[in-house]
């Protein structure tokens, strides 16, 4: 349990890192980071099942996270425009 925990916090923090860098060149720091990963993660998720589709390993999961975590930030960057 514990590693899985530990698991989640380094795949959010990679992926909000990947995210930042996609999205508008530059990482936030490392909570921002892990807080978009995990919103990714969940939003990434729920995406992905609605064309029923899923994660089956780590990989799958960050790169569904990284989406996650891209779609977060444009719609934020909208929403604040």
């Amino acid at each position: 349990m514990f590693s899985g925990i530990i698991t989640g916090v380094v795949t959010g923090i990679i992926a909000g890192f990947i995210a930042c860098k996609l999205f508008d060149g530059q990482g936030k720091g490392c909570l921002v980071n892990l807080f978009l990963g995990v919103v990714g993660g969940a939003l990434g998720g729920w995406l992905f099942s609605l064309f029923g589709l899923g994660a089956n390993s780590w990989i799958g999961e960050l790169i569904v996270a990284v989406i996650g975590a891209m779609v977060f930030l444009w719609v934020w960057n909208k929403l604040l425009k």
